[in-house]
């Protein structure tokens, strides 16, 4: 079963659903990250990334 749009993963978690997330605040930016893959910093900071469409 799919997870809902808008779920959250912080930097170094697994990531729950692969898809298009994105980074949650400003500066952001957009990644496409598979499931299981660790989710990655962003801009050298630990980050929450949200899900915005599915892969």
């Amino acid at each position: 079963m799919k997870k809902p749009l808008g779920t959250k993963a912080k930097t170094g978690e697994s990531c729950p659903e692969s898809g298009v997330w994105k980074v949650v605040g400003n500066p952001s930016t957009t990644a496409p990250i598979s499931k299981g893959n660790r989710m990655p910093p962003y801009d050298g900071k630990a980050v929450t990334w949200e899900l915005i469409q599915y892969a």
